[in-house]
């Protein structure tokens, strides 16, 4: 019989871990040959350098899907660069597809069964990734709004992050609960309890502390291998999961003038039942997403060609976050002194602040922020102000 590249596809709203997951799986697996696909929100790849970075001496191969909504372009982006890696399908173990964090996996998942790659490619499974915190603070119950679409001429969209968050995890095989540390064992039953409720057809709840998991619960899961080649329809819900599991499981101790990329009108793809959890059945059904290239989420990328201070640097970012409707920071600075770059990553107004493996060399700083309705102009006078240096 002939012999598939599993896919694995990774999805999750803005901030929740998506990449931080994929470097730590690449620094479990050195020794197998992995393609990359990532699609970012945003003109500077930050999600894909943090990749390469992280497989420095691997076996890996790291491509940019720029377009903000992978799923509005799957033709004329995804596809290319999956039959570039059918010719050298010999030299590809596994192919790993991180979402942006606005994108859905449904198109992807779709293509997957597309005549030009279904004979050579497989889907194993997809991934949720949940910002636990963020989910018990309510930031994703149903009409919560949107940080910045109470002024939106757009009403419909005012509860579209809960409704984002809901159609990733329905079209998820496994949900993983990151950024477990400071949780009680209370805080991970009710993070399980909501994630069921959102998803019921999930088959698995990882949890995971800053996005650390095992490879094993990630990939090589065959979860959908009774899908063959030729069919191309959704999962038959019949599978078992095969390797252990049960273990895992419970709680353990830009502006439209510079790149903005609105969402697409979405089919659903019908979910999945459980395997682990438990045993009860749902009925089948697909309705469409309801963005509508919804103009409001934009992203814009800030740059500086002069050297910044690791605190006034976080603190101006908080500060951005928390006077704009920015849901999502993430970029690089240059910092005195100091051979490596700065990384930088906000959900709302949590920033943190790292040093990275790459060398600054006079490489410039560049923030990418991204938002419902934001203001560049506002972010770069904030910016300049309490970072004491000039951003454009």
């Amino acid at each position: 019989m002939m012999t598939r590249i599993p896919v694995t596809i990774i999805t999750g709203f803005l901030g929740s871990g998506k990449t931080t997951l994929i470097c730590n799986l690449l620094k479990q697996t050195p020794d197998r040959r992995l393609a990359v696909l990532v699609n970012e929100f945003g003109e500077v790849s930050v999600d894909g350098a943090l990749l390469r970075s992280a497989g420095d001496g691997c076996r890996i191969e790291v491509h940019d899907l720029p377009n903000g909504c992978i799923c509005c372009t799957v033709r004329d982006d995804f596809l290319p660069i999956m039959q570039a890696l059918q010719e050298r399908k010999h030299e590809v173990d596994h192919v790993l597809i991180e979402t942006s964090g606005l994108a859905l996996p449904a198109p992807v998942m779709r293509a997957l069964s597309w005549p030009e790659i279904r004979n050579d490619f497989q889907l194993d499974a997809v991934l949720a990734v949940v910002d636990t915190p963020q989910l018990l603070a309510g930031r994703f119950e149903n009409g919560t709004p949107i940080p910045g679409a109470e002024a939106s001429e757009a009403p419909v969209h005012l509860a579209s992050t809960d409704a984002i968050l809901n159609q990733q995890l329905e079209n998820a095989d496994v949900a993983i609960l990151n950024k477990i540390d400071d949780l009680s064992e209370d805080h991970l039953i009710q993070a399980e309890e909501m994630v069921r409720r959102k998803a019921g057809r999930l088959r698995f709840i990882e949890l995971a502390y800053q996005a650390e998991l095992d490879t094993r619960l990630c990939m090589g899961l065959n979860l959908h291998e009774e899908e063959g080649p030729a069919n191309g329809h959704p999962p038959s819900h019949h599978h078992d999961h095969g390797h252990g599991h049960d273990d895992h499981h419970g709680p353990v101790q830009v502006t439209p003038v510079e790149g903005d990329a609105p969402l697409a009108d979405q089919h659903q793809f019908d979910g999945h039942t459980h395997s682990g959890l438990s045993a009860h059945t749902h009925g089948e059904g697909t309705h469409e997403h309801f963005h509508a290239h919804d103009p409001g989420w934009q992203s814009f990328v800030l740059h500086s060609h002069q050297a910044q201070q690791p605190e006034r640097l976080r603190d101006a970012v908080r500060e951005v976050t928390a006077r704009e409707p920015i849901l999502r920071a993430k970029g690089f600075a240059r910092v005195e002194g100091k051979p490596h770059r700065l990384v930088l990553q906000a959900v709302r107004n949590r920033v943190q602040a790292y040093f990275g493996k790459e060398h600054a060399a006079d490489a410039e700083s560049s923030v990418v922020f991204i938002g419902y309705h934001p203001s560049r102009e506002r972010a770069i006078r904030l910016m300049r102000e309490l970072t004491g240096s000039d951003w454009h």
